[in-house]
């Protein structure tokens, strides 16, 4: 969009056209929310862009928060609520809309070839957001270290996540990061 529309109505647009393609769940469009408020728009930069997810992540509730945030940071109270609408209601509608064919189709050939494609697709998109959050916020060694340690530790461990998040809260307030 063009920069002579208005926060509000850029906001809309945006996130109700990316509502559609968020299969996976919002962290499957993250790394088109964060083209679309860093790069496109400019409202805010990769460092804050990934401030904002790790407060969604960290706060009780949905992680589709981060589009909550991204509304606030941009245009306030308005900002918040026109993203977050826009990013459920056209979502919702389809899956009202898909999900009633689809249980029709469950057992139909071209439903399961389309759910078998879509799966490492879905995976790939929230792959891919974890590699640029990393990449935002990875600013010097020992960050990069954090974040290699806590995939690796939590891919081949059963430890809760919250135990990771406490560390790296740990290492960050004691100055190495």
């Amino acid at each position: 969009m063009s920069d002579d529309h208005s926060p509000l109505s850029t906001l809309f647009f945006s996130f109700a056209f990316l509502s559609l393609f968020t299969i996976g769940g919002v962290n499957a469009a993250l790394p088109e929310i964060q083209r679309q408020v860093v790069h496109v728009h400019g409202w805010m930069t990769d460092q804050r862009f990934a401030d904002l997810f790790a407060i969604a992540q960290a706060a009780p509730g949905p992680n589709i928060i981060v589009v909550t945030l991204v509304g606030w940071e941009v245009a306030g109270i308005p900002g918040a609520l026109l993203s977050t609408v826009a990013m459920f209601v056209p979502t919702s509608v389809a899956a009202y809309i898909v999900g009633h064919f689809w249980h029709r189709f469950r057992l139909a050939r071209w439903r399961i070839a389309i759910q078998a494609g879509i799966t490492p697709i879905t995976v790939g998109l929230v792959a891919a957001s974890a590699f640029l959050l990393a990449r935002s916020v990875d600013t010097n060694v020992v960050a990069v270290l954090i974040t290699v340690a806590s995939a690796v530790a939590l891919t081949a461990t059963r430890v809760h996540p919250l135990v990771f998040l406490a560390t790296g809260a740990a290492i960050g307030a004691a100055g190495f990061v």
